[in-house]
């Protein structure tokens, strides 16, 4: 095994090591996509495309994988310099502008999963789900909770997100009603949860979700694994069914 990733033996055989270093992945929205990355990364994923025209803000700072000197700049090509400082030899990608439906056809969809990211404030994120669906692409849905973290993954063919009713003002209360369902059929308390929602849900047309570093990192860690499942071809859950990870009771 590589000697960089000489430490993963036991958990990753060489096999499977070797088949993911090549496993193409793409991910739109450098905020939450940002820690995945690394993650993915010194997992041994070395073929990246990262995908967001956003630049670094202070606010970003809480929870996202940059630091002050980033301020300013593309999140994409900032993320791109980061993660080669850990392993310079990674094909890394960069796709440094806001997907859209003109140019989501730029991007080289040489990839075997994407990883959907972007922001709820526009239908892109639907749009970028079917553009995968075409192209036989799984795509998985991360979700930051502040203190959890929970995904989805959609496959080619079935349900996609659309299919949630749109009950609120916001589709970001439509997931969080939809996860909220999700967890109650499985017997999981959701009281912090709903809780949080009702005090969202007040300023939930003027304001994006609170989100915290914590939830970003247990996300880094599912996504990874479940990326990983796929390139490995291990069984994955896919949507309506989810994944979930809490650090409350």
């Amino acid at each position: 095994m590589d000697l960089r990733y000489i430490r993963n033996n036991i958990h990753i055989n060489e096999e499977d090591q070797q088949r993911i270093k090549d496993f193409p992945v793409l991910i739109g929205g450098c905020g939450i996509g940002s820690y995945i990355a690394e993650c993915l990364l010194r997992m041994g994923f070395e073929n990246l495309t990262i995908a967001d025209g956003d630049v670094v803000e202070l606010t970003n700072l809480n929870r996202q994988n940059y630091t002050n000197k980033d301020i300013g700049a593309k999140k994409a090509i900032a993320l791109r310099d980061r993660l080669h400082t850990i392993n310079p030899e990674a094909n890394i990608i960069v796709f440094p502008e806001f997907i859209n439906q003109g140019n989501l056809h730029d991007i080289d969809l040489n990839h075997k999963v994407a990883i959907n990211a972007l922001d709820f404030s526009s239908d892109i994120p639907f749009i970028f789900d079917q553009y995968m669906a075409k192209r036989n692409i799984p795509v998985v849905h991360p979700y930051n909770l502040g203190w959890a973290g929970f995904l989805t993954v959609l496959p080619p063919e079935g349900l996609n997100l659309q299919s949630l009713e749109k009950a609120h003002q916001t589709f970001e209360l439509n997931v969080g009603k939809f996860i909220v369902d999700s967890l109650k059929a499985k017997d999981i308390d959701t009281k912090w949860f709903e809780e949080f929602l009702a005090e969202y849900g007040k300023i939930a047309l003027t304001s994006p979700p609170p989100q915290l570093a914590l939830g970003l990192y247990l996300l880094s860690g599912m996504v990874s694994h479940t990326v990983f499942n796929l390139a490995t071809a291990k069984p994955v859950k896919f949507f309506p069914d989810s994944y979930y990870l809490s650090m409350m009771s």
